[in-house]
């Protein structure tokens, strides 16, 4: 598993032992974490939890009256610096 995915797992985790259900996604460049947040969070929960989202590259939430409020956290994967990253003909 890249770092990126290991950071993303830890974040998980980590809402998932605050009792918020937890969704992971592996895409090409990233890794992100979804977080259903319940209608009723206390101060100490939200506290807890901007601590956990803190360790990501990029969060937010997405609040719509249709489907509740959605935690989101993006773990980016590192990119390597030397060798053949973009395949031939790619240039930085």
């Amino acid at each position: 598993m890249p770092a990126s995915g290991v950071s993303a797992a830890a974040v998980a985790a980590r809402l998932s032992a605050l009792g918020l259900p937890t969704r992971v996604e592996e895409h090409p460049r990233r890794t992100s974490v979804e977080a259903e947040i319940p209608e009723s969070v206390s101060a100490e929960t939200w506290r807890e939890v901007l601590d956990v989202v803190a360790e990501a590259d990029r969060f937010g939430l997405l609040a719509t009256s249709l489907n509740g409020r959605t935690l989101w956290a993006v773990v980016c994967k590192t990119v390597p610096t030397t060798g053949d990253v973009g395949g031939p003909g790619y240039q930085r």
